[in-house]
């Protein structure tokens, strides 16, 4: 028999947020442990949940209901997977969460199993009330990598019998309201040339060369799309980005590199589409091939595209957006570089969302990775106030 509420007492979310951090989910590891421990959890509850696995089986996403299925809810959102830890400058193991003054400190502290705590600790919660709208639980893997997980999610999140009134993805924020973000493409530059012996260069074409001259080209795209009209002085970073994040070509000193590749990724304001930021640097692709091509047709530079998500933006007006401030306590609401899975509940599930998270993202991808305590205790808070409003039906 499922253990109810009265027998087994609702943890406090760091408790929750020390089994979190013992599972090291970083790619491409298994989540599966770590969603056993979330599906018990709510189990003993008496908390239903259901998994959505990855194509190979490997991992899942994660999605749990609490109150009535045939009414319009709230939607908590988060991701379980965490960014490396090798090669960081770690006091203590990482994946053995450590408390100290006011910060609890792990990998994923911040970014963001300390949301997930919270709104673990909310379901536990929620178990006991009467709610006249649920509130929907919704964990993704693979987000670090380009929102991967949650694409596979969202299809099986449209199938409830009621569409959600909105979503909250748990990003940390410092307990603030986003309201928008940028999105992201993810590339890659391949520069193709003519191999052969060092000591004759003009026989060959150095890919690495081209990538040189690759990397130049990007920076004047930069600069271009930096510029009236794509910019959006509303944003901590005002225009779109195109970052280039890691090269390697060559395979010896002394041949004539035959292949070059260029890691890249844009993040794109959400009103600004990053199509003519990628013609631009194909534009300049086809520019620096050119005078190269008499000495073999092989030579090239091929720009592909692996991963994309998309911005999000909703107005400040929106009702849901104020609906958050009013939990938070917080009446601002601000716009962000970094991208997040909110773009995609927005798109494709058509979710008014915001993004709201304990913690701050100046703590994220770091070494000693911490979130504050008193930001987990302004989040449960926050929470708490959800609860109530789900128990009252309220109305947007």
């Amino acid at each position: 028999m499922t253990a109810r509420l009265s027998d087994v007492p609702v943890p406090d979310s760091v408790s929750i947020l020390r089994s979190l951090v013992g599972f090291p989910t970083v790619s491409p590891a298994s989540n599966l442990n770590l969603i056993d421990y979330m599906a018990q959890f709510l189990a003993d509850y008496g908390i239903a949940s259901a998994r959505v696995l990855s194509e190979d089986g490997k991992k899942a996403n994660f999605h749990a209901t609490v109150g009535p299925a045939d009414a319009a809810g709230v939607v908590l959102s988060g991701h379980t997977d965490v960014v490396p830890s090798e090669g960081q400058a770690w006091q203590a193991d990482p994946f053995v969460l450590r408390v100290t003054d006011d910060r609890a400190i792990g990998r994923g502290a911040v970014d963001m199993k300390g949301f997930i705590a919270c709104a673990l600790r909310c379901a536990a919660l929620a178990s006991t009330r009467k709610l006249s709208r649920p509130l929907i639980l919704a964990f993704s893997h693979d987000e670090e990598i380009g929102c991967v997980g949650v694409r596979r999610l969202l299809p099986a999140l449209a199938q409830m019998p009621v569409r959600p009134l909105l979503c909250i993805v748990g990003e940390p924020t410092t307990m603030g309201v986003v309201t928008a973000h940028k999105g992201k493409v993810m590339g890659q530059i391949r520069c193709t040339g003519l191999e052969g012996h060092s000591s004759e260069p003009e026989k060959g074409v150095n890919a690495i060369h081209l990538a040189a001259e690759m990397v130049a080209a990007s920076r004047s795209v930069q600069a271009r799309f930096s510029q009236v009209p794509y910019r959006d002085a509303t944003f901590n970073v005002p225009y779109s980005t195109l970052h280039l994040g890691r090269i390697q070509g060559g395979t010896s000193v002394n041949i004539i590199p035959r292949d070059c590749v260029i890691d890249f990724e844009i993040r794109n304001l959400p009103t600004v589409d990053p199509k003519p930021m990628l013609d631009a640097l194909a534009g300049d692709a086809a520019r620096i091939v050119g005078p190269y091509r008499r000495l073999a047709e092989q030579v090239a530079v091929n720009i592909h595209i692996h991963n994309e998500y998309p911005g999000l933006d909703i107005d400040d007006n929106d009702p849901a957006v104020g609906f958050v401030q009013s939990l938070c306590g917080n009446p601002g609401s601000r716009k962000v570089a970094y991208g997040t899975e909110a773009g995609l509940f927005r798109n494709v599930l058509g979710l008014p969302t915001v993004v709201c998270g304990p913690g701050s993202v100046d703590q994220a991808h770091k070494p000693e990775e911490f979130v504050t305590l008193s930001q987990l205790h302004a989040c449960d808070v926050f929470l708490e106030r959800l609860l109530d409003r789900l128990a009252e039906g309220f109305n947007l």
